[in-house]
């Protein structure tokens, strides 16, 4: 219990400071959110991502142990929101944003400052989130995408979308430049660091103004379910999974904590572009990501006891 306050407090807690902090201030300023979003999605991101990959080494092994883990527990995320969608009779418009509320995750403003200070002592840990974020990414642009548009929209818009993405070419830069061992030049790493450093707070004052005008008018069913799959049902998958693979050590540590995030909010923004029940994808966003506060601190000090 008292290693489960001392994760609150010290990892949980500073990440919440923050997204109250930014909740606060976009009410009373009214920030631009798609200035934001463009500050993190271009310019953040991607320099935490090189950072992180240049600094560490994820050998050949560990990056085909994350790739597996991560599709399979995507697949199976795939088959229980699906099999929860049918029994549960959801329209087709509603089964596509519950779908993607409950396999998509925020591994990018929520899971990597987390991580950054779960592992802040343990750089293979900040990297296998890394690792994780780009294959949500390549999810949400792939599946998430193609599950909210119509069946008349041709497939090649999702990979457009994903290769518009700045933080994958990042990632490759800096594992190229890593293998290969070259030095960057202090003139040009120190912006690139003090860039990579200012990504926790922008990451996480941005969800806050985010959440800043969403409003609980009830809990329904399909709220109910989302919440549980993804902040219950999808931990106990990873676990099983991370036994049967036999992983430990800090890989099956950032694995599993990766896996209790809240849900993406890029699931929200799809259902409100496609109309796939915009109301109901934003109450996800926000109700994960309030309840992550205990399911996170119960899921990362559990991690620091099995591994």
């Amino acid at each position: 219990m008292k290693v489960f306050f001392l994760i609150l407090l010290n990892v949980i807690l500073p990440v919440f400071v923050l997204i109250g902090a930014g909740a606060l201030l976009h009410r009373k300023f009214r920030f631009d959110m798609g200035t934001l979003s463009k500050l993190n999605t271009y310019f953040l991101m991607p320099a935490v991502g090189f950072t992180n990959i240049y600094q560490n080494n994820i050998g050949g092994e560990t990056l085909v142990h994350i790739l597996g883990f991560l599709v399979l527990q995507c697949t199976c995320l795939m088959a229980v929101s699906t099999i929860l969608a049918k029994a549960a009779r959801f329209d087709n418009s509603l089964s596509s944003t519950f779908k993607n509320s409950i396999v998509l995750n925020n591994s990018g403003n929520f899971g990597l400052p987390v991580s950054q200070l779960v592992f802040q002592h343990n750089p293979l840990g900040a990297s296998i989130q890394i690792v994780v974020m780009i294959f949500q990414n390549l999810l949400t642009y792939t599946y998430g995408l193609l599950n909210s548009v119509s069946v008349d929209q041709k497939g090649f818009q999702a990979l457009k979308e994903f290769l518009k993405n700045p933080v994958i070419y990042a990632f490759l830069l800096g594992l190229i430049l890593h293998s290969f061992h070259v030095k960057i030049p202090s003139f040009i790493w120190s912006p690139i660091h003090n860039t990579s450093n200012a990504f926790l707070a922008i990451a996480l004052i941005t969800l806050g103004a985010q959440s800043a005008y969403i409003k609980i008018s009830r809990f329904s069913l399909p709220l109910y379910l989302s919440l549980f799959g993804r902040l219950i049902i999808s931990p106990l998958i990873a676990l099983a999974i991370i036994f049967t693979l036999n992983l430990d050590g800090t890989t099956a540590q950032a694995l599993f904590i990766a896996s209790s995030f809240p849900t993406s909010r890029n699931s929200a923004l799809f259902a409100l572009e496609y109309g796939n029940h915009p109301e109901y994808a934003a109450q996800v966003v926000l109700m994960s990501t309030v309840l992550s506060m205990i399911t996170v601190t119960t899921v990362v000090s559990l991690s620091s006891v099995l591994f």
